[in-house]
C-alpha cells in the first residue's frame, strides 16, 4: 500500500518507516529541519511538529509556508541541533532528513523515553563517490549501527538506497553534477570529479542511508 505521506524530494521508503509510527499522537522533533520540506509533510497527519534549524533565513520560510498551508500544529524556532537539548520539546517521535550525526544521535537518545523512535536519513559514504572525498557528515552502514546502539538504540532499519546516474562524455557528466560546481569548486571536489571523467569515468553516484532506531529500557 502507497504511503499517505508525500514530501518532494523525500524518499517515498523513509516517509514508509515514519508512517508506521503512531503519528496522530505523537510529537515529532524535525532537527535540521531547513525550510520545512519533512515537517510540513509530517503535519497533516501528525499530533504535533517542532522544526529545528540554526539558519534563520530557513526557519522563517517555515513558517511562511506552514501559515500558507493553514496548518496549526507546527512551531520553528532557530536552534544549533548539534550543541543545543532537545529535552524541553518533549518529542515522540526525532525525524532528520539528511542532516545526520552522533552529536543529533546522543541528544535524540536522550530525549525521547523507551519505545520512542529515531528515523534519519543521512549521506552514504558513496555519496559522490567519484569527487574522491568522502563527506564528514556521511556513515557507512558499521559507523551508524555503532553510533546508535552506543546511545541505547535498537537498529530496526538500516537500509542504503543508491541512484548511479551514468553519462555518455564528458560534458554530459559535467551537466549532471549541474548545481554542485560552486560547493565543490570550494573543498577540491570539482576538479577530482573533472578528472574522473576525463580518466574515461563516466557515472555519478547519489547514495544515501535510511535509518530507523528504536530507544530500548523499559516504557514508562
Amino acid at each position: 500500500m502507497p504511503s499517505l505521506l508525500q514530501a518532494p524530494g523525500v524518499s517515498p521508503g523513509f516517509l514508509d518507516l515514519i508512517e508506521q509510527e503512531p503519528l496522530a499522537r505523537s510529537r515529532v522533533l524535525d532537527v535540521g529541519c531547513g525550510a520545512g520540506r519533512l515537517s510540513l509533510a509530517l503535519a497533516p497527519a501528525a499530533a504535533w511538529v517542532v522544526g529545528l534549524d540554526r539558519d534563520t533565513a530557513l526557519i522563517q520560510e517555515a513558517r511562511r509556508r506552514a501559515e500558507a498551508a493553514g496548518l496549526a500544529n507546527t512551531e520553528f524556532h532557530e536552534a544549533d541541533v548539534e550543541s543545543e537539548p532537545y529535552d524541553p520539546w518533549t518529542p515522540d517521535l526525532v525525524t532528520a532528513h539528511l542532516c545526520a550525526s552522533d552529536a543529533i544521535i546522543e541528544r535524540a537518545a536522550r530525549a525521547l523515553r523507551p519505545g520512542s523512535c529515531l528515523a534519519m536519513v543521512s549521506f552514504h559514504v558513496d555519496q559522490w563517490k567519484e569527487t574522491g572525498k568522502v563527506s564528514r557528515f556521511a556513515y557507512d552502514e558499521t559507523r551508524m549501527r555503532d553510533a546508535l546502539e552506543r546511545q541505547g538504540f535498537r537498529v530496526e532499519a538500516l537500509e542504503v538506497e543508491r541512484e548511479v546516474r551514468r553519462v555518455s562524455s564528458v560534458e554530459e557528466g559535467l551537466a549532471a553534477a549541474v548545481g554542485l560546481e560552486d560547493r565543490w569548486k570550494a573543498d577540491g571536489r570539482w576538479f577530482r570529479y573533472i578528472a574522473f571523467l576525463e580518466s574515461g569515468g563516466r557515472t555519478l553516484t547519489r547514495s544515501h542511508l535510511l535509518v530507523k532506531a528504536r530507544r530500548q529500557g523499559e516504557a514508562q
